[in-house]
C-alpha cells in the first residue's frame, strides 16, 4: 500500500479498477476521517455530486493534505464533463447508491452512532467506478474519545456488523425493485386486446431504469389520455379505434414475439441519441405500452428470452435495474 500511496491518483483509480474489472455488483470505500476540530465526531456516507454549498472542497472535514482525494473542479472543461456525468446518475447508479448510503447511515443509527448524514462530494475513487458506489468515513480520529472507540475490538466488531447489515439490507431493496419491474411488466396486456394498463401498476415498477425522464409538470386528467391510448394501442394491432377490425378479421398473421433488454420507461419521447442512455446511445429502440409511463426504451433484438438473458448481464453494468421484456410490433406485450 506504500507504494501505491506514493501517487495517491493512481492509488484510487487502481482501487476502482479492482472492482470494475471484477464486475462487482457495488462499491463501499471504508474510511476514517480527521478534523482540524477535535469536537468533530460521528459517521457520514458520502456519494458522488456536488452539494449547493459545495462549489469545490469540503472546508471543514477535510486537511489539506486529503486534497488529493477530490476532483479539482477548477478548470471549466474537468467541471463540466463532471456535472454532466453526475446528472447522468439519475438514470444508472444514482439511486442506488443513495439507497447503499441511507441503508448505512441507518444501520449506524441503530448501533448507537452519532450521524452526520448522508452527503455529496466530488470523490475521485467514486467517479471511476462502474457501479453503485459510496464512501462511507466510520468516525474521527481527531476526537479522541471516537479514536479509542476505533481502535477497540468493540468498535471495530460493532462497525463491520452494522455494515454488513446494511449491505444486506440493500441487497434486499434491490431485489424488490427488480420484482416490481418484473410485476409491472407481467401485468401488461397483450397490444391486441386494447386494454389500458393501471397508473398504479406501472408506478410500483418505476425505479432507477424507469425514472429517466423528468415528467414535466402535473399529470393531466385521466380521460382523455386513457382515450388516447386506447385509440393508440387499437391502431397498434391493424384495428379500427373501435375495435371492431382485428387482425384475425383481416386474415394477417401476427408476427412472433421478440424479447429485449429495457434500460429506460418515460412519460414522454426521449431521443434515441440522448446522452441518458449512456453507451447505448444511439443503440436503443423505443416500443410503446399501456399506463403512463407507456414510451419504453430497449437494447437488442433476440428471438429468445435466454438470448436477452444473456445479455442482461452486460446492459445492468450501465443500467442496474434493466430487465428483460417482451416485444411484439413496437409494444410491449405479455407472455401467454
Amino acid at each position: 500500500d506504500k507504494a501505491l500511496a506514493a501517487d495517491l491518483a493512481g492509488d484510487l483509480q487502481a482501487r476502482a479498477d479492482i472492482a470494475n474489472r471484477a464486475e462487482g455488483d457495488l462499491f463501499l470505500s471504508i474510511h476514517v476521517n480527521a478534523s482540524r476540530s477535535t469536537a468533530a465526531y460521528g459517521v457520514e456516507t458520502l456519494v458522488m455530486g456536488e452539494s449547493p454549498k459545495e462549489t469545490r472542497y469540503n472546508e471543514n472535514a477535510l486537511f489539506e493534505n486529503n486534497r488529493d482525494d477530490l476532483i479539482d473542479m477548477s478548470d471549466e472543461r474537468t467541471a463540466a464533463i463532471v456535472r454532466a456525468y453526475i446528472q447522468n446518475l439519475q438514470f444508472t447508479y444514482g439511486q442506488y447508491s443513495q439507497a447503499l448510503a441511507r441503508c448505512i447511515q441507518n444501520s449506524y443509527v441503530r448501533a448507537g452512532r452519532h450521524s452526520r448524514g448522508v452527503k455529496p462530494q466530488l470523490l475521485r475513487v467514486l467517479y471511476a467506478t462502474d457501479m453503485p458506489s459510496v464512501l462511507t468515513e466510520i468516525g474521527f480520529l481527531s476526537n479522541a474519545k471516537e479514536a479509542a472507540y476505533l481502535k477497540s475490538e468493540k468498535g471495530q466488531t460493532e462497525i463491520a456488523r452494522a455494515l454488513l447489515r446494511a449491505v444486506k439490507e440493500y441487497s434486499d431493496y434491490v431485489a424488490r425493485c427488480r420484482t416490481a419491474e418484473e410485476g409491472e411488466e407481467a401485468a401488461l396486456p397483450d397490444a391486441g386486446q386494447g386494454q389500458e394498463a393501471s397508473d398504479a401498476g406501472e408506478a410500483a415498477g418505476k425505479s432507477a431504469g424507469e425514472t429517466a425522464a423528468p415528467q414535466g409538470g402535473k399529470q393531466k386528467a385521466g380521460a382523455k389520455e386513457a382515450g388516447k391510448q386506447k385509440t393508440e394501442a387499437a391502431e397498434a394491432a391493424g384495428a379500427k379505434p373501435d375495435g371492431k377490425q382485428t387482425a384475425a378479421k383481416q386474415g394477417g398473421k401476427r408476427a412472433p414475439v421478440r424479447y429485449a433488454v429495457q434500460v429506460l420507461a418515460s412519460s414522454k419521447p426521449v431521443a434515441l441519441g440522448s446522452s441518458q442512455f449512456g453507451p447505448y446511445r444511439g443503440k436503443v429502440k423505443q416500443y410503446r405500452s399501456e399506463g403512463r409511463l407507456s414510451y419504453k426504451y430497449c437494447v437488442g433484438d433476440y428471438a429468445a428470452r435466454d438470448e436477452a438473458q444473456r445479455q442482461l448481464k452486460s446492459v445492468r453494468r450501465s443500467f442496474p435495474d434493466a430487465f428483460v421484456v417482451a416485444c411484439r410490433d413496437g409494444r410491449i406485450v405479455k407472455e401467454k
